[in-house]
């Protein structure tokens, strides 16, 4: 063969790089879709695209994309796909696939036009659904590849490889290898390109249409896009076809020629533009399916918590996804996962929260939750606690945040699910808008039958710990109708010393703030005065909400200086504070305020002095027996003892200071009241607890850092 030969060669199709205009495209599709006529046969190309991709990489691993993952992945696929039955499928389509393969052989052959060519193999496969003809055609050139191939891999090896490469000239051409590299490539890329759009179009076929149903306008454009991928495959396996037949018996002229490279970029740019545009409307028809799944399975939430079951483990699984037997939860203590199923007809306490949740609650849960394990002969202890992480899905899961979930997991001995993933979008919405969680940590009762017994028992956990049991509302009423106002409900369960206080007869003093000025002039005056009035006191030092680093700084200072008791650390500072916000909002919940309860006013008054500025002060002696005040008046008081001291002697100490407040008591007041934020609404009016009137409202939002 001359030189001279070599234009008409490379000009055998006509046309391969030409891109349509959009009337030319319009043409070209009414010819197309006159070629289809498919007879309602289904066939899963998956095996066959499978066992193509296998010939791709074999065939060149050095082309673009390709991965020792892939080879893993396909390797693991030649063992099963036989036995599968697949072998049976391949040997229906094999007489098609043969078939094409030798029109692209005849074609490369002589002089044709690419386009008439490209629309004779649709005839061919005209009985096919779109997917299948793409695999086909792919199948097809995927035989003329490997061949191709296999004897340029086997030559030096294999005798009879040798003989037909020496026909092929093989050998010439690889001697001239480095010189390839760009034809190469270029082929690899353009490979890459047609599988990429292969994938969609098998990905489009196999969408669950009782997700998205023909017409529905996104997948009405997905669909569109398909035949002019199809089309644009198959001229492009042409082209990929006439590059590899012009490598045998061609000259060094032709192998070192870049003009076929520049062609088959072109192509791989189309192909690779058609893949943008139908990969972008096969992830909205993704988006499309989750959403419709998402109200599917939201619904069956809803219905489920509506219907009565025999035991709980259907209402688990909803909320905890697991396939088959996965073991979807982690037990603290154990150190190991486990199956949902030892939470059957069990009381579950669901802890809801994000990552944020503070190591002061999860501290003060573990003892009341340990506690609760050791009194295995009572009832109370029969219930199980199960931690259901709420992540935001659109925010990317990192390894950061991995360590950090771990890293909680790790400080909790319950139950919790083995990964965040396993709580799916529509239990999360069941989560935000039916019990209302937003952000701060909520604790939802389910009984042994799966019903919501109470939508967020946190705030009785805070106030009663297992005592609560089973944390109903009939429960939370005949509590507080055994309850007083009293130090006892209070304290008690922060500092136990408060009871051996009580016990020994001593006058017990509590107090806050953050002003170290004031609480060293306000102890050492209270000192004073209990030893002029022969009392036996001892004092508690319970500082101030959201001022951790603050507090342990006057902590140090009350302790270095012997000035109080103080709690021995910050984590029960926090713990006083939300129990007493928690008593509010139980208290809340079930109607009342300070006009219609007494302990509802000690409680107001008592978040209004941490919500204020200055220090305050409680002075009781048993349970009882108490007064209460900001601090500057308080001290005012005690600078005073020389004119109420005779009191003392008759009324006692406590009852002195009150008749004595009462006579420094103005109608002027400025009390805050700073609500606390696991209250879920905002109330309309709140009253004040010294005067009685509804008190102007503002809405404040705090973050102390230090």
């Amino acid at each position: 063969m001359t030189n001279a030969t070599l234009p008409g060669r490379k000009q055998r199709f006509r046309g391969d790089h030409h891109l349509f205009s959009a009337s030319d495209d319009t043409t070209v599709l009414n010819q197309l879709r006159a070629t289809h006529a498919p007879d309602g046969r289904d066939i899963d190309v998956k095996p066959l695209f499978h066992i193509i991709e296998d010939i791709f990489y074999r065939a060149a691993p050095t082309i673009p994309g390709s991965t020792q993952g892939a080879q893993a992945h396909l390797d693991a696929f030649d063992d099963k796909a036989f036995q599968a039955g697949y072998g049976e499928m391949i040997e229906l389509l094999a007489h098609t696939i043969n078939k094409i393969s030798n029109e692209i052989t005849c074609k490369c052959s002589v002089s044709g036009d690419a386009h008439a060519t490209t629309l004779s193999i649709f005839n061919t496969v005209s009985n096919y659904s779109w997917d299948a003809k793409v695999a086909l055609a792919l199948a097809a050139f995927a035989v003329y590849y490997g061949e191709f191939w296999l004897v340029a891999q086997l030559y030096t090896v294999n005798p009879l490889a040798k003989s037909v490469a020496i026909l092929k000239q093989l050998p010439e051409i690889m001697e001239h290898s480095e010189s390839l590299n760009p034809k190469f490539e270029a082929i690899g890329n353009l490979i890459k390109a047609m599988v990429n759009v292969t994938k969609c179009i098998v990905e489009f076929k196999e969408l669950p249409p009782q997700y998205i149903a023909a017409h529905t306008a996104v997948y009405d454009t997905a669909d569109a896009l398909i035949p002019t991928a199809a089309y644009w495959i198959i001229r492009s396996i042409l082209a990929c076809a006439l590059q590899i037949a012009g490598l045998i018996s061609m000259s060094y002229e032709y192998i070192s020629s870049t003009t076929e490279a520049w062609e088959l970029s072109s192509l791989a740019h189309k192909i690779s533009s058609i893949y943008e545009h139908l990969r972008k409307q096969l992830d909205l028809c993704y988006q499309h399916i989750d959403e419709k799944r998402h109200i599917e399975a939201y619904q069956l939430l809803v219905r489920a918590f509506e219907t009565p079951h025999l035991d709980n483990m259907k209402i688990l699984r909803l909320l905890i996804h697991s396939e088959d037997d996965q073991l979807s939860l982690f037990h603290g203590s154990a150190k190991k996962r486990v199956n949902i199923d030892v939470l059957r007809r069990r009381n579950v306490l669901l802890l809801i929260s994000d990552l944020d949740i503070s190591h002061e609650e999860l501290s003060i849960l573990d003892q009341m939750y340990q506690e609760s394990r050791h009194q295995p002969e009572r009832m109370e202890s029969q219930y199980e606690v199960v931690w259901l992480p709420v992540i935001d899905k659109s925010v990317p899961w990192t390894e950061e945040k991995q360590k950090e979930f771990e890293a909680l997991q790790s400080m909790m001995p319950w139950y919790s699910v083995y990964h965040p993933s396993l709580l799916k979008p529509a239990v999360i919405r069941y989560i935000k808008e039916v019990w209302n969680f937003n952000k701060k940590p909520m604790l939802v009762v389910l009984d042994p039958q799966g019903r919501v017994t109470n939508p967020n028992a946190l705030h009785m956990m805070w106030i009663w710990g297992s005592l609560a049991f089973p944390f109903t509302s009939a429960r939370e009423e005949a509590l507080w109708r055994e309850e007083t106002w009293r130090l006892d409900l209070l304290a008690e369960t922060i500092e136990p010393l408060i009871f051996q206080w009580m016990q020994e007869g001593k006058y017990i003093c509590l107090y806050g703030g953050e002003d170290l000025d004031w609480i060293q002039k306000f102890t050492t005056k209270l000192h004073d005065t209990a030893l002029a009035a022969n009392i036996p006191l001892e004092m508690l030092y319970v500082g101030k909400s959201n001022l951790k680093e603050k507090i342990r700084k006057i902590n140090n200072a009350i302790v270095a200086q012997g000035l109080s008791h103080v709690l021995p650390d910050v984590t029960l500072v926090w713990y006083f504070w939300v129990r007493l916000q928690s008593m509010w909002h139980s208290k809340m919940q079930h109607g009342r305020t300070v006009e219609n309860d007494p302990i509802m006013q000690e409680i107001v008054t008592m978040m209004s002095f941490d919500a204020g500025e200055q220090g305050w002060a409680m002075i009781s002696r048993g349970s009882t027996e108490m007064t209460k005040a900001k601090g500057e008046t308080l001290l005012t008081c005690l600078e005073d003892f020389d004119e109420w001291k005779e009191d003392v002697k008759v009324k006692g100490f406590v009852q002195a200071i009150i008749d004595y407040l009462q006579k420094l008591h103005t109608p002027h007041h400025c009390n805050r009241l700073i609500l606390p934020g696991t209250t879920g609404s905002i109330p309309d009016k709140v009253f004040c607890a010294e005067c009685g009137r509804t008190m102007e409202k503002f809405i404040m939002y705090r973050c102390c850092t230090d």
